[in-house]
């Protein structure tokens, strides 16, 4: 008989009812050319010829069965037949494909190429809708038989249905596959909605909206069910479908842990050294660490705390202890609110924020210690604070505030001292009042320069001004604070038909503003101070005195410099002023250009004085007459004297510093302005400031008045400068690496993107490149160099794309240029990453579209984004990938290639969800394949880890390693 197609072979076949044996032989006759049984749609001809009748045909299905056995029928293909039947009021069929899924769903396979694999996925989506609807269409049958009071077949049905849907969810594998079936049909979506092509044929379109409309129904129909048993394995399979979308996003916390290093170390680091920073790069990296170390929320919110307590009781007395105050009581509850966003669930956020406080409150010596320094209940202000910007419910804030009232040290509340006011309160005071002063400083400064001065005049009284400031740069105001007192400054320069009175109050206006810039600049650093101009705007005179003439720590000052070489009338006249005026004269002063003239008038007195022209008690006068009215010429004055004493021997400084010690010394006389004894502590603070690096070169002391502000702390608290090899990798203790990797981290914070570009670009390939340094690889110091390094290069990435945090220095256009031509992009370059990584116009065609490569091809998902290769980080992670990956396919193994293990390992642990854009962005996609061999690594959800979703081609790929596992 010759058979004309499948149907009439399979008719044959049951007629003459051949055993499964021998209908697959005479199969392989009838068809002899090699055809595939999937392109003849084999299974779905089998399924429609078994189910003709009201039950199935056991021996057409006993062929369909042996079909499979013998892989005659891929498992898309048979799970595609299935999905198409919708009969389910036909019980015995129904039963009949419950049990072919039974043998194969939860070992699914596919080893053929990458398109197959991807139809696999696509299958298995439209085989679960088709589970979906048919537990629902039997849980609906169950009800009514129950009503009925027949409820036997339909509860047996459904038992069935319920089994059969949690043996394939239950199969990580399959939710892999399921994962990247959601993704691709979102894709086939909005390529739909672009016009570019439709669904395959012969393939039923399940969505995922399907799905989760399907849950819903089953849900709304099992919630009337009285079996339990039947409720619970249906309540487990909707939980395992919706953690589908999510699986990667899974990480188990580190609940057994109490302390974290990092965080801690970070906050340390933030509040000595960047008080004025941003808050959003701080929240990102806080944020960042969080995922990396999966850290709970209570325990992260507590760390926090506890540095910032450490940071109260540490911090030396004056300006660092209200700089101190201030991050904690007002900038770190300012975070915590920008940190709920990233958190799902305002009430969630709340109650975490309350259980730290508890674990806080368990710390019962640390906060005493806090309050005895502080000299107040440290941490009722801080819960006040929190309650006050809606971190804290009412009921936690009262609970809280009780707990703490009773286990405090009933000698700390005896001790303190009712008269002296608490910095936590000074500070949290403060805070409004800047804003008080900032839309002050807004009105017209010429309509009530009397009313302005009276504000300032009240700034610079005791501690006011470095706690309005320590406020404001808290805050994230002290950029426009500076900018409204260099208006000031400004608007002081001109003068003209004023009497004594206003000029009195102008000279007043112009020394207080230029003062307390000074003093910003050095406690907060200059680039507080400078605007954003664009060019063809003028610079404001503050500005350019600041750039040109302020001695900084590492600025290093020409005295010979044109800046300090003006109008040589200018300074004649000025000269002439000094020597001859009883007191300086104030009506018609410009007092920008008597600070720009100082220094040179400043050289020509120095010389008369050392060529005994002038005698020492002229000198005084002169001094005098400098500070007598406004302290900031004796700024600018020993400004220039710093860099000049520079310049000289030391047998030769005498005369200058001496004149420092006079214009140091504060004026006893009747006929100084306002508020002199305010303004000369303020200008002691600067000179000091000034002159340090010079006096300790001399080995000479001036004695400052006393300035209540402290000299430069922390300033040898950071770690010697040791190579990472004494550092980490001599360690042996598994526990002493983590530490010291945890801290590391958080010091490399301090100028991440440059740490990382070494790190990455030298270190760790000089290490696994060279054999007769991998012992130095090995566990535990191995491991935690792989965390570092994962560490440093997700944060470096993540900033990369934002902006860095101020307090990183910008890269250098010579640094850049050193790693381009570390890792050059030129086509005659003959590395094998250049050749994989060029990025070409001509390639442009090639990589736009992704499915015509091989897939053997080095492509990486960072060529199929539009990644700019000349960024030295770019270039530098690309190459680290393309050496790993080198690594895992070459034939030697050690401690080298357990490296890139446990380097992956952390990559994969430290991912977040939909981390599209990722470091693992730079791993060619041939990577994979070798990775899976790794039996650590050959788990379905490190693969999806491991590859870029959002790509075709990286869907193709994780679907054939998954596939295949």
């Amino acid at each position: 008989m010759k058979v004309v197609n499948l149907k009439q072979a399979i008719l044959q076949a049951w007629k003459e009812r051949w055993s499964d044996y021998q209908w697959a032989i005479n199969m392989k006759k009838f068809f002899p050319k090699g055809a595939t049984w999937d392109i003849l749609n084999l299974a779905e001809a089998l399924l429609e010829q078994a189910m003709i009748g009201p039950s199935p045909n056991p021996l057409i299905l006993s062929y369909l069965k042996y079909a499979i056995s013998s892989q005659m029928v891929s498992y898309s293909s048979v799970l595609t037949a299935i999905s198409k039947f919708d009969d389910f009021s036909r019980d015995l069929c129904v039963q009949a494909l419950l049990d072919i899924m039974d043998m194969f769903c939860d070992r699914l396979s596919c080893h053929g190429k990458a398109e197959e694999c991807i139809g696999l996925c696509r299958a298995l989506l439209s085989a679960l809708h088709w589970l979906l609807r048919c537990t629902a269409a039997s849980a609906e049958r169950l009800q009514e038989g129950l009503e009925a009071g027949s409820a036997v077949t339909g509860e047996k049905q459904l038992a069935l249905c319920l089994q059969c849907l949690e043996k394939t969810l239950s199969s990580t594998k399959n939710r892999a596959l399921l994962h990247i079936a959601k993704l691709e049909e979102a894709s086939l979506h909005t390529s739909q909605g672009l016009g570019q092509g439709g669904t395959r044929a012969n393939q039923p379109t399940a969505s995922w909206t399907a799905i989760e409309h399907c849950l819903l129904k089953l849900g709304e129909i099992l919630a009337n069910l009285s079996n339990p048993q039947l409720r619970s394995q249906a309540e487990h399979c909707g939980t395992l479908i919706r953690s589908i979308p999510t699986m990667l996003s899974v990480h188990s916390e580190q609940l057994h842990k109490t302390g974290f290093p990092t965080i801690h170390a970070l906050i340390l680091l933030e509040g000595t050294m960047n008080l004025t920073g941003e808050m959003q790069p701080l929240v990102e990296q806080l944020m960042m660490v969080k995922r990396m170390q999966h850290i709970p929320t209570p325990l992260f919110v507590l760390e926090i705390w506890k540095a910032c307590f450490v940071g109260l009781i540490e911090s030396p007395e004056g300006t660092q202890e209200l700089k101190w105050t201030a991050f904690t009581y007002l900038k770190i509850p300012q975070v915590l609110v920008k940190l709920k966003k990233y958190f799902h669930g305002d009430k969630d956020f709340t109650e975490d924020v309350n259980c730290a406080f508890e674990f806080l409150l368990k710390l019962t010596p640390l906060l005493d210690k806090a309050d005895q320094r502080c000299n107040c209940d440290c941490t009722n202000f801080l819960l006040q604070e929190c309650n006050k910007q809606g971190l804290l419910s009412e009921a936690s804030f009262a609970s809280l505030v009780s707990k703490r009232t009773a286990d405090r040290d009933p000698q700390l509340k005896s001790s303190e001292n009712a008269n002296i006011q608490p910095n936590p309160g000074l500070i949290l005071r403060a805070e409004p009042t800047v804003t008080n002063i900032l839309k002050t400083m807004d009105a017209d400064h010429s309509k009530s320069p009397e009313g302005l001065l009276g504000v300032l005049g009240h700034m610079l009284s005791g501690k006011s001004l470095d706690l309005l400031l320590a406020a404001a740069a808290a805050t994230g105001k002290l950029k426009s604070f500076a900018r409204k007192f260099i208006n000031l400054n400004e608007f002081t320069t001109h003068g003209s038909g004023e009497s004594t009175k206003t000029a009195s109050v102008r000279a007043l206006l112009f020394d207080i503003s230029f003062l307390m810039l000074c003093h910003v600049a050095q406690t907060y650093g200059s680039e507080v101070i400078l605007s954003e101009s664009s060019s063809g705007e003028e610079v404001p005179f503050f500005e350019t005195w600041m750039q040109t003439c302020m001695p900084e720590e590492g600025k290093i000052l020409n005295p010979d410099h044109p800046c300090f070489r003006p109008d040589s009338t200018k300074v004649e006249s000025l000269v002439a002023l000094l020597n001859n005026s009883s007191e300086m004269k104030l009506v018609q002063m410009k007092w920008h250009e008597a600070c720009l003239s100082i220094s040179a008038a400043i050289l020509e007195i120095l010389n008369a004085w050392e060529n005994g022209v002038l005698a020492f008690e002229s000198i005084q006068k002169i001094t005098d007459n400098i500070k007598g009215k406004v302290c900031s010429l004796a700024v600018c004055a020993v400004a220039w004297l710093v860099a000049h004493v520079r310049m000289l021997g030391l047998d030769e400084r005498e005369k200058s510093l001496q004149m420092i010690r006079q214009l140091a010394g504060p004026l006893y006389s009747e006929n100084t302005l306002q508020f002199y004894n305010e303004r000369v502590v303020i200008m002691n603070s600067i000179l000091e400031h000034m002159c340090a690096d010079v006096l300790q070169q001399t080995a000479t002391q001036i004695k400052f008045p006393s300035t209540g502000v402290d000299t430069m702390p922390y300033w040898n608290l950071l770690p010697p400068k040791r190579p990472i090899k004494e550092e980490l990798l001599k360690e042996t203790r598994k526990e002493h690496t983590l530490r010291a990797v945890q801290l590391l981290y958080s010091i490399f914070c301090l100028d991440m993107q440059q740490v990382t570009l070494v790190l990455l670009g030298h270190i760790l390939p000089g290490l696994l490149t060279d054999s007769s340094k991998w012992h130095s690889l090995m566990d535990p110091p191995g491991t935690a160099l792989a965390k570092l390094a994962v560490w440093c290069a997700l944060s470096s990435y993540s900033s990369h794309k934002g902006q860095a945090s101020s307090r990183q220095k910008k890269r250098h256009r010579e640094d850049i240029e050193d790693y381009i031509s570390l890792f050059p992009v030129e086509d005659m370059q003959p590395s094998k990453l250049m050749r994989l990584l060029s990025s070409n116009e001509d390639d442009a065609s090639i990589l736009s579209s992704p499915t015509d490569r091989s897939m053997n091809s080095s492509l990486s998902a960072s060529q199929l984004h539009t990644v700019n290769m000349r960024d030295p980080l770019n270039r530098v992670l690309a190459n680290l990938f393309l050496l790993i990956s080198s690594v895992l396919g070459s034939r030697t193994a050690g401690p080298h290639t357990q490296f890139v293990q446990w380097f992956m390992e952390e990559c994969v642990d430290c991912l977040e969800q939909d981390s599209r854009g990722s470091i693992l962005q730079f791993m060619p996609f041939t990577t994979v394949s070798e990775l899976v061999k790794v039996s650590a690594m050959s788990s379905p959800k490190v693969v999806l880890a491991i590859t870029d979703l959002s790509l075709p081609l990286g869907r193709q790929v994780a679907a054939k390693a998954i596939a295949a596992l």
